[in-house]
């Protein structure tokens, strides 16, 4: 049995979906039978996964309104061990709130992770930024969290709703575990972020926040405008070394 594990954020911009495709990524490499599974309506991880060109644009969203089966939207990518679920069709939807209440309201999301589990060696989920209904729905069927808080003073202040929300949900779902707080974004040249990892690093447990950091990089913002993960266009990136490094720590932990 696979492990699930949901990259989670309170506001987005801060590189959740470049973990998540990254971490896949790096999980893949290591040959561990990995699916990329994108829940989060802005649908972004069609961009940065290293899909073949004319891969199908229906997903999950579209599965689970009976339009497309399951097997259909499981699409192969650049490296043998790694699959990636879409979010679907909804991106092209202006709202989604009927996509929202249909994750809510029905165990259809769990029901696709647990197979997946049970098929894989990791199963990594990209979540909507928040904490919304498809966020609860993907923490309860998950084994692992991990936050990801770019450092700035802003993701800051709004880091305390998302571990409380991921600790209520621990209280249902006794599987489920904080692996961590991913800083994202990193410069050491730059002050405010420097006060930001400190204070996280002071006020925090320390086992919560990770010693890995990702940095900013613009090799990983050229990656995903190419369609590649950063660990596979520039390994010798700093930031493909800090998702490598931390694959390496969560595959350990996962075993």
């Amino acid at each position: 049995m696979g492990q699930i594990l949901s990259v989670v954020s309170q506001k987005g911009g801060v590189g959740k979906t470049t973990t998540a495709v990254n971490l896949a990524a790096a999980f893949a490499r290591r040959g561990l039978r990995t699916l990329l599974v994108d829940v989060d309506p802005q649908g972004a991880v069609r961009y940065g996964a290293g899909l073949r060109r004319g891969h199908a644009t229906r997903g999950f969203f579209d599965y689970i309104t009976g339009q497309s089966g399951l097997r259909e939207i499981i699409l192969p990518t650049q490296l043998p061990w790694l699959r990636v679920l879409l979010v679907g069709t909804v991106t092209e939807a202006a709202n989604h709130a009927g996509y929202q209440s249909l994750v809510a309201d029905t165990d259809m999301l769990r029901d696709v992770l647990t197979e997946a589990r049970s098929r894989c060696d990791i199963v990594i989920v990209d979540t909507p930024p928040g904490l919304g209904p498809i966020v609860h729905r993907a923490l309860e069927a998950s084994q692992h969290a991990l936050v990801t808080l770019q450092c700035e003073p802003l993701a800051l202040q709004t880091t305390p709703q998302i571990l409380r929300a991921i600790q209520e949900i621990a209280a249902i779902n006794s599987e489920l575990t904080l692996d961590g707080i991913l800083l994202t974004m990193y410069e050491e040249s730059n002050p405010a972020c420097l006060r930001v990892a400190e204070y996280v690093r002071t006020h925090l447990p320390a086992d919560m926040v990770l010693d890995i950091v990702v940095p900013r990089s613009a090799a990983a913002a050229d990656a995903f405008a190419a369609g590649q993960p950063v660990v596979l266009r520039n390994p010798a990136d700093p930031a493909s070394q800090a998702y490598v490094n931390l694959a390496t720590l969560l595959a350990e932990r996962f075993q």
